[in-house]
């Protein structure tokens, strides 16, 4: 049965924090090189029902530093998944990060194998609980997580996404340009595309990274997904946008229990004014969403 739910800016969970958590750097063997991530428990348990985080698009396991604090919005989200209850891994996905790879050979395709190699290694990690897993996908990582979570459903008990991209030629085209992504869809896969990003930085890409974006869909992978799904998506991003039309798309073609909540932020969770809309709406809203199904 499809349940749907909107939810007003500045929704508050009942979720109580309160355990330590204890942090280790692990090494995933893949068939295309090592993933490396940090595997956060909560302190003096094992065996805790456990959560992959996914980065997005250029980010790396702990992504962005959060004002007026020295954590990221994931190594802050896994401290209080911890505090919850919940053993978390965060990955960097092949060519970011730690991990093995050249950044320019990124491709979602090969996100999503990571993904899906990190799920299989959790099942049978004595650390954590393999079955009992949840993923959080934020952004690009929303997409690999739909895709992993398609690829691996009887394995994932609960999929969160955060702002995910669904259409990537229409999300993707803003950032990488008109021009650029017109010639290097005409271009041979390992062809390096060289362009500077909203933000101001430069980043190089073969030209197979483009070449996915028009064959990989997150609509298609969510339709292909019958487990629990939960979509958080802001007013104010201009990133993956429309909202919260692109997050009722998702919904639309999802078969199964699931839920939208729409809140007053951008893209990164007001994270560059500091942490208030993660503490208070995006990790309490993920964990109680994930606490319903995982325990």
């Amino acid at each position: 049965m499809k349940r749907t739910t909107f939810a007003a800016a500045g929704l508050l969970s009942a979720v109580a924090f309160g355990a330590q958590a204890a942090e280790t750097t692990v090494n995933i063997a893949t068939d295309k090189g090592t993933v490396v991530g940090v595997l956060e428990t909560p302190d003096g348990v094992s065996g805790a029902p456990v959560v992959l985080l996914l980065h997005g698009f250029t980010g790396t396991r702990d992504e962005l530093p959060v004002a007026g604090t020295e954590e990221g919005v994931f190594s802050r989200s896994a401290r209080l998944l911890a505090e919850a209850g919940y053993a978390s891994l965060r990955i960097d996905f092949r060519g970011s990060g730690e991990s093995e790879g050249k950044w320019e050979d990124t491709t979602f395709s090969g996100q999503i194998a990571d993904a899906v190699a990190t799920i299989d290694w959790l099942k049978v990690h004595a650390d954590v609980d393999g079955s009992k897993l949840a993923i959080i996908g934020w952004s690009q990582g929303g997409l690999v997580g739909a895709h992993a979570a398609a690829a691996r459903e009887d394995d994932v008990d609960a999929l969160v996404l955060w702002a995910p991209a669904v259409f990537p030629l229409h999300n993707f085209e803003p950032m990488v340009g008109a021009e650029t992504l017109a010639k290097a869809l005409k271009a041979q896969a390992d062809t390096p595309f060289t362009f500077t990003l909203p933000w101001g930085a430069e980043t190089t890409l073969n030209a197979g990274f483009f070449h996915e974006l028009a064959t990989t869909s997150t609509v298609g992978a969510v339709s292909d997904y019958d487990g629990p799904l939960k979509v958080i998506v802001g007013t104010r991003d201009d990133v993956v946008w429309p909202q919260p039309a692109l997050g009722e798309v998702l919904m639309t073609y999802h078969d199964g229990e699931e839920s939208l909540a729409v809140i007053d932020s951008d893209h990164v969770w007001n994270a560059f004014v500091g942490p208030q809309t993660i503490d208070e709406e995006m990790v309490p809203m993920s964990v109680e969403w994930i606490a319903g199904h995982l325990d």
